[in-house]
């Protein structure tokens, strides 16, 4: 037995991280038990620890020594079978350490721009340095800055992280990147150059257009070593020039690129800032990187524009050759789709009212100089899949080329069924998940680009069978209890995009929203067993259902008679304001949020409560967890008397019986009562779904369960509106925001790259071919439905690959189960039967 796919901290060789006690992981290869496992890890040519041998089958284990500043640590593992064999040494992995005392610490932050130029679209920054080098091995580049920046060395770029440093709440926690760059450096004298742009640090940003959110300064901070010893620092000595090719930059609104100016001139001293050092950290998480690339087909459209078709709707930027004569321009606009009459648009995504600078523009201004042109967007990233091109050059020859831009996830999960539509929808989900999972989750990558909680609420398990995302998520959860507020509410965007408003507010610490404080890392621990998780988020989810207490302790003046009559109104939540269910079918939004949603409130209350208590319970803190599940209790009484007689909901809603099923607020008899009125509903409803955003994952999941297995597959095969196919039959190659997104005449409107509704896929995993994981633990319950013939899934599992299929031949039902080593599966047919399977292959068949 060999360990295989060695990570720490969920990520392979990780360069600058400084978590205390990193977490080492592994899967199994060969054998069928692990009984035992030894680790060692070697830093330089010292043995720093070894874990001797260790009787478990957990497959990871905390790093047992201290890490110092710069450590590179290499380590290795072996595994005794079940036999007590011992396998051999896995190969090795790697990870080391950044900085870790602020007396590491040796540059200056410099500022390139001597005065504050009013313009609000301002030119890159080019900054310049040399140094001489008599040490050339071991060479590690810290680096980071206000804005975004990429870092030459001799002419090469340094490292391939692109958007550098990412996203974060800049204030308070600012990353930094670590690169090796021994290649790049060369005895001699060396030259440095560095560009520096706007970035989410000062960029336009959010639906409101709002500019200079953390400050309206572009800064580096630079510290190259070589074997630990300084080299070159940012300081004084650098010069700068805002005379260089890239005239604007701008995350939103795109880039204007004269190439004539790639011969950059008026180069003049930096200032240096004191910007101190307290709030850099290492990134700890996936770099954002280049991805697939699509190649882009010129059209004409109906009225007469040339429009670039890609293909695809993504997140990310462009690329082009052109030939052409000095001062030939070509301008590019960026949408997501055509309009009903074929045209382009960039109007679904816009706001041009309340946006600052009247609207998303997406834009590529490019001036040419003589010949070849050649660009690659640096600064800005967009949701597209289409550009408008406005130029008098000759395209002829030309080449466009859109590039995918996001967090450097790789796709764990694979889903293929009888229906090509279904399949497209998987498709369109990993690619709305691709789109908005840059360095934090949001919501779509065009207008808001907001990193919502209750976005993450309600995608987080379907997201990890997708994509290996468990370091984006960790990092956005830090940025949520970096932007919790002193009453407890957690903010529904995090890190901020926009200044203070009514969303970011007053509906600040909506239930469903900031209920995500919990629901995210519950999801999280179950998935890995990774208890850190818990552990670094559990102040802010006592800080959340405080706020939930207060809340329901607040009543209004002129309640309601049945609110006044509730015996457990104290653990009702009666006032504030809320989103709600938010975008059901049929239901104005922006009333439901103006409005109590006592009901959804106290679920949630009940809901979060009960979830708390069992995290509390995990963490072997046993007061805390007997006080959560108390209030628990009595908020799930308190909804009981708010939302039900006796037990019974009463609602033409599908959404009031799905949460108060999925978050256990009924008994067993009441809950099997509710799901046939849900499932009658879904009936009347001519197989469509009424839910809104917060239970429309739970939706099939609920109807399966309680055995209405046609329902559930009618319902996910529908393909009129509202319904997942509808949009897939429009040629949608991502997630809407809406049902309705394009409508049946083929106007477009809002997002078209929403990876929400795509939390359906979750159930494709877990119920059509009933994929189930908790820590090692796995149960294999496929419900499988004459509807589709056949469905496979694959999940690499933080326990090694699992696959489940079945299809149906004649009155056979057959079935195709993969368990990986180290694990046994519980496997439960259709027919109520039950078997236990060791690690392999497996095929069986029922009758059908």
């Amino acid at each position: 037995m060999k360990a295989v796919n060695l990570k720490t901290e969920h990520m392979e060789n990780p360069l600058g991280i400084d978590v205390a006690k990193p977490y080492l992981s592994w899967t199994c290869q060969g054998g069928k038990r692990q009984s035992a496992y030894e680790i060692e890890a070697i830093s330089g040519k010292s043995t720093v620890w070894k874990s001797g041998k260790v009787y478990t089958n957990q497959m990871h284990a905390i790093y047992g020594s201290v890490p110092k500043s710069r450590q590179n640590v290499i380590w290795k593992v072996r595994l005794w079978d079940e036999k007590e064999e011992a396998g051999e040494w896995s190969e090795p992995a790697v990870f080391e350490m950044g900085l870790l005392e602020e007396s590491d610490f040796h540059a200056k932050w410099i500022n390139p721009e001597l005065e504050c130029d009013p313009a609000v679209h301002k030119p890159a920054s080019y900054l310049r340095t040399s140094f001489e080098a008599d040490q050339v091995s071991d060479a590690r580049l810290y680096i980071t800055c206000h804005g975004l920046y990429e870092a030459y060395l001799n002419g090469e770029r340094v490292g391939s992280f692109v958007l550098a440093p990412g996203t974060s709440s800049y204030d308070k926690s600012l990353a930094y990147q670590t690169y090796d760059v021994t290649p790049l450096i060369k005895k001699g004298k060396n030259e440095v150059m560095v560009i520096l742009g706007d970035g989410w640090y000062r960029s336009c940003s959010g639906v409101d257009g709002d500019r200079n959110l953390y400050g309206e300064d572009v800064a580096l901070y630079f510290q190259l070593e070589a074997e630990g010893q300084v080299i070159c620092i940012s300081n004084e000595n650098w010069t700068a020039s805002q005379n260089g090719p890239l005239r604007e930059n701008d995350m939103q609104q795109g880039e204007t690129y004269d190439a004539m100016l790639e011969e950059i001139t008026e180069f003049h001293p930096v200032k240096t800032e004191a910007f101190g050092l307290k709030n850099l950290v290492c990134s700890n998480s996936l770099p954002i990187a280049e991805r697939e690339r699509f190649e882009g087909k010129i059209i004409q459209t109906p009225n007469g524009e040339t429009v670039i078709d890609y293909g695809q709707n993504l997140a990310g930027y462009v690329e082009f050759t052109v030939w052409a004569h000095e001062g030939d321009k070509i301008v590019l606009t960026h949408g997501e789709t055509l309009d009903e009459n074929g045209n382009f648009t960039a109007e679904n995504f816009q706001d041009r009212k309340r946006h600052k600078e009247g609207g998303t523009e997406q834009r590529v201004t490019y001036i040419c100089k003589e010949g070849e042109n050649h660009y690659k967007s640096r600064f800005t990233i967009w949701g597209f899949r289409y550009a408008k091109v406005e130029t008098e050059i000759d395209l002829a020859e030309a080449r466009f080329t859109s590039i995918a831009v996001y967090s450097d996830m790789e796709q764990t999960g694979t889903f293929e069924c009888s229906d090509i539509y279904v399949n497209q929808l998987v498709q369109n989900s990993i690619w709305s998940q691709k789109s908005n999972f840059c360095d934090v989750p949001t919501d779509c990558p065009t207008r808001e680009r907001a990193a919502w909680t209750g976005d993450m609420g309600v995608f987080a398990e379907t997201g990890l069978f997708l994509e290996d995302c468990y370091p984006v998520i960790r990092k956005w959860l830090g940025e949520c209890r970096l932007n919790q507020y002193e009453d407890g509410k957690v903010a529904n965007i995090a890190p901020k995009n926009n200044k203070p408003s009514f969303f970011s507010g007053m509906l600040a610490g909506s239930v469903g929203w900031g209920d995500a404080s919990i629901i995210v890392p519950y999801v999280m621990y179950k998935w890995t067993g990774d208890i850190r998780i818990l552990e670094e988020n559990y102040e802010m989810m006592q800080k959340w259902y405080q706020f939930l207490e207060n809340r329901a302790k607040q009543k209004p003046l002129n309640p309601i008679k049945r609110l006044k009559k509730n015996p457990y109104r104290n653990y009702t939540i009666e006032t504030g304001v809320d989103y709600g269910e938010w975008c059901e079918p049929d239901v104005e939004s922006t009333m439901a949020m103006r409005t109590p949603q006592e009901k959804v409130s106290t679920a949630y209350f009940a809901y979060s409560g009960k979830l708390l208590s069992e995290i509390a319970g995990i963490l072997g803190k046993n007061v805390d967890e007997e006080n959560y599940r108390q209030i628990a209790e009595n908020a799930k009484k308190a909804f009981r008397y708010i939302a039900t007689e006796d037990g019974k909901i009463n609602s033409v809603r599908q959404a009031e019986y799905v949460r108060a099923i999925a978050f256990d607020l009924l008994n067993q008899e009441e809950k099997a009562q509710a799901a046939a009125e849900l499932d009658q509903l879904v009936i009347n409803d001519g197989y469509h779904l009424n839910t809104g955003f917060l239970s429309t994952p739970s939706l099939c999941p609920i109807l399966a369960e309680y055995g209405y297995l046609e329902t559930a597959y009618k319902l996910l095969l529908q393909d009129t509106m509202p319904s997942w196919l509808y949009a897939v039959k429009k040629g949608a190659t991502t997630i809407w925001e809406t049902w309705d997104g394009i409508d049946e005449n083929g106007k477009p409107k809002a997002s078209l790259n929403h990876y929400s509704y795509g939390a359906v896929c979750g159930w494709l995993f877990q119920g059509v071919c009933g994929i189930h994981l908790e820590g090692n633990k796995i149960t294999i319950r496929p419900m499988p439905y004459r509807l589709l013939q056949y469905a496979k899934a694959s999940y690499r599992s933080p326990v090694g690959e699992i696959a489940s299929g079945w299809k149906y031949e004649g009155d056979k039902l057959i079935f195709d189960v993969e368990i990986p080593p180290n694990t046994e599966a519980e496997v439960i047919l259709p027919d109520e039967s039950t078997r236990i399977l060791e690690p392999g292959k497996h095929k069986f068949s029922v009758k059908a």
